[in-house]
């Protein structure tokens, strides 16, 4: 229940399933930034820690022995910018999500979701996620949200303005969430900025703040992933 002399205090809750450190930021920074600042309670999981990423910051100051630490930390602090108040690891060795046992990590995410008891649940398409690892964690938790009976509460991350032609990818435009990020880029900014390692390859980032900002769109995107539940979302909120 909401706090009547609060509003911006709510019980509603967001869990993310992701596969690395940085996912949350660069694909739905903005949306987290926004629903945070609107007092949902937010928990991301993540797979691995990145270790297998090749950007070692640039000039590299990292290696294969220290990334793994490094890129932890750097979630911890993109989690602060963002306002990701739970973060936890599957401890997943970077780049195997898809060769660890289904059926164990379908349960490991069952048991997060019913102990999280979310409202919306994030995570990757389990075809159009791009990397095996995102593929492998949506595919994992799209099962694990059927078996705890929060199918409808399932929503898949994309990239980009990808879906704001969604009849590509065999959607319509009823199936998609779109989210006005717009007031929250700053946020997002400074998350990509906390991800250092992987972030100081790409100049545009380290420019100045209204010439970075001016590179991120005003809208992320979402599928829904129940297409042919009835028309009863509003398209512009995960919550609704």
């Amino acid at each position: 229940m909401n706090n009547p002399l609060n509003p911006n205090i709510s019980s509603r809750k967001l869990l993310l399933v992701l596969a690395h450190p940085d996912d949350e930021s660069f694909i739905c920074g903005g949306t987290l930034a926004k629903y945070a600042s609107e007092g949902v309670q937010i928990t991301l999981v993540s797979a691995t820690r990145g270790e297998m990423g090749r950007r070692m910051g640039n000039p590299p100051y990292l290696n294969r022995e220290t990334i793994a630490a490094a890129r932890e930390r750097e979630l911890r602090n993109a989690c602060d910018c963002l306002g990701v108040q739970q973060l936890q690891f599957l401890d997943i060795r970077d780049k195997t999500v898809e060769f660890i046992d289904e059926e164990s990590l379908i349960s490991r995410v069952e048991g997060i979701i019913q102990k999280t008891a979310p409202d919306v649940v994030l995570t990757f398409h389990e075809t159009l996620g791009g990397h095996p690892d995102h593929c492998a964690i949506g595919k994992v938790t799209t099962a694990a949200c059927r078996r705890a009976g929060k199918q409808d509460s399932l929503y898949y991350i994309s990239f980009g303005n990808m879906m704001e032609q969604p009849e590509r990818y065999g959607y319509t435009r009823g199936d998609i969430v779109k989210i006005d990020v717009s007031a929250h880029l700053e946020a997002k900014l400074a998350a990509f900025r906390a991800h250092r390692c992987q972030s100081e390859i790409d100049e545009w980032v380290w420019r100045p703040d209204h010439e970075a900002l001016a590179r991120f769109g005003a809208y992320e995107y979402f599928i829904h992933a129940e297409p042919t539940a009835p028309d009863r979302h509003n398209h512009y909120d995960l919550f609704h």
